[in-house]
């Protein structure tokens, strides 16, 4: 893979060269082939989670139809829902196609950027040198940086030990005793995809989770073949799922609603894994004790088939000690392994690129937020001039495509830097009272969602139980929001004043 080279000063410096800074750099270019903007990416691809998430089985669960950029159609599409090798495959040829591949550093990781008021540009450290910029973006999303639990035992354990989103590839599970950690949404399809291999595999589910079928179905050639000579006819498709998505709004975040409709999918729910899952006392274990929609609903059409056959062993428990070759539940029972893999999940409401990006007082992203992330449109700061967010707080669906709600912030982004260079301005920073303003309108709305709700701990809430991030009514509010920058809401300050600080 071929690399830019970093410069010692760019005007448009994003982080990440995942679904947002493909999309951010991409809408940048496609403005303007010559825009001054580069991607440092640290690792040796683009593609970010989907190149990371390599793991057996890994797929989306929303539509391809929709979990693609609006300016870049794919027609050849295997199935509705896009297999792991597909989705990175596609974000290869979007960048490439788009430009965004040439202007990407690869292997190159954010150490530090800081602010510096006088200069007005932030001064960036990566691990391939120092250079500055007038505008960051930090598109390192929100899924980027997987979490292991801190279970007493874990460096005595002799076997091998990767989590799902650093899959050992190498190591062979074939005749092996396997534990797996966490009953998520990468779990419940890596287990399937794993199971026929293993000798036995030992399941720790901390807390049960909603499953619905997943509907999926091969995209027939005819189709494909329309998709490419009439591309209004899948803009189409697109527009059904993202209205049919869109429905599901109602159910998680209208308190009438909930009354008929969470009964409705639960029952539904419920159904499936009576049908699936024989044995009541096993039936007993799977079935969440919160209501559905509160946290991620999961789409599989084979977890119950698999963990149902009798080399699985269903823990209901998590995970409390390792030993040298074994790992303890929270009665005491060892399950003998020669592997652990975590399906344990990321850190959305604590990001770690946030430890590193300082502000105006020198204070930290992480520092300001406190555990509790917040900005304006899920996108600006105060105290960060010129930083914006992609996949910011509150920014993240339980029902639709989070590719809607990068490309409407790269819009809004992309506006931003287009005002301050047609007003000849060096800097802007959201003021406090606007993002104040902006998160107490949206604190009483998440209060009467499903998330809020609904009776369950989940990756939503903080660690100061605010749920710091989904979005909490229909997309096409956030995007009429971002459709244009508000600077009536920024501090602007003038290149003349910035050079004369």
């Amino acid at each position: 893979m071929s690399s830019a080279t970093l410069p010692t000063h760019v005007h448009t410096l994003v982080v990440g060269a995942g679904f947002g800074g493909i999309g951010m750099a991409a809408t940048l270019l496609r403005e303007d082939p010559k825009a001054d903007v580069v991607v440092i990416e640290r690792g040796d691809d683009v593609g970010g989670t989907w190149r990371v998430n390599n793991y057996p089985g890994a797929a989306c669960d929303v539509p391809s139809a929709l979990y693609s950029f609006s300016f870049a159609p794919e027609p050849d599409w295997s199935k509705a829902h896009g297999t792991q090798a597909e989705i990175y495959a596609y974000l290869r040829r979007v960048a490439r196609e788009t430009g965004v591949t040439d202007r990407t550093v690869f292997d190159c990781e954010l150490r530090d950027a800081q602010w510096d008021d006088a200069r007005g540009s932030w001064l960036v450290s990566t691990s391939k040198g120092d250079l500055t910029a007038d505008v960051l973006v930090a598109a390192t999303g929100a899924l980027s940086t997987p979490t292991l639990p801190k279970v007493p035992g874990l460096e005595l354990f002799g076997g091998t030990m990767f989590h799902s989103a650093e899959w050992n590839h190498d190591y062979d599970l074939t005749g092996k005793r396997v534990a797996v950690i966490g009953t998520g949404a990468s779990a419940i399809q890596f287990v399937p995809a794993i199971v026929d291999k293993v000798a036995h595999l030992t399941l720790f589910q901390r807390t049960a989770s909603w499953v619905m079928p997943k509907h999926d179905h091969t995209i027939a050639a005819p189709v494909k073949a329309l998709y490419r000579r009439v591309p209004a006819a899948q803009r189409l498709v697109r527009a059904a799922v993202y209205g049919q998505k869109e429905t599901y709004v109602v159910g998680m975040t209208k308190p009438f609603a909930r009354k008929w409709i969470v009964p409705l999918f639960e029952r539904r729910a419920r159904s499936i894994l009576a049908k699936q899952v024989a044995d009541p006392e096993l039936r007993a274990k799977l079935e969440p004790n919160f209501r559905i929609m509160c946290k991620r609903i999961l789409l599989s059409n084979d977890w119950f088939p698999a963990i149902t056959r009798p080399d699985v062993t269903v823990v209901a428990s998590g995970l409390t000690a390792v030993t040298e070759n074994a790992v303890v539940d929270d009665k005491g029972n060892e399950y003998e392994v020669d592997a652990i893999i975590f399906g344990t999940g990321f850190t959305p409401t604590e990001p770690p690129v946030a430890q590193h990006i300082r502000g105006t007082g020198g204070r930290t992203l992480a520092e300001t937020w406190n555990g509790s992330p917040s900005a304006h449109l899920g996108t600006a700061v105060h105290g960060f001039p010129n930083l914006f967010l992609m996949y910011g707080p509150n920014t993240n669906l339980g029902h639709s495509s989070i590719v809607y709600m990068l490309e409407s912030q790269a819009t809004y982004i992309a506006d931003a830097i287009r005002t301050m260079r047609t007003r000849r301005l060096s800097s802007v920073e959201v003021t406090d009272g606007a993002q104040r303003r902006y998160n107490s309108g949206l604190d009483p709305m998440l209060a009467d969602t499903i998330w809020n709700a609904g009776g369950c701990q989940s990756w939503y809430l903080d660690r100061k139980g605010r749920n710091s991030v989904m979005w909490p009514t229909f997309t096409w509010k956030f995007r009429q929001a971002t459709r244009r920058f508000d600077s009536e809401n920024y501090v602007a300050r003038p290149a003349a004043e910035q050079v004369n600080a």
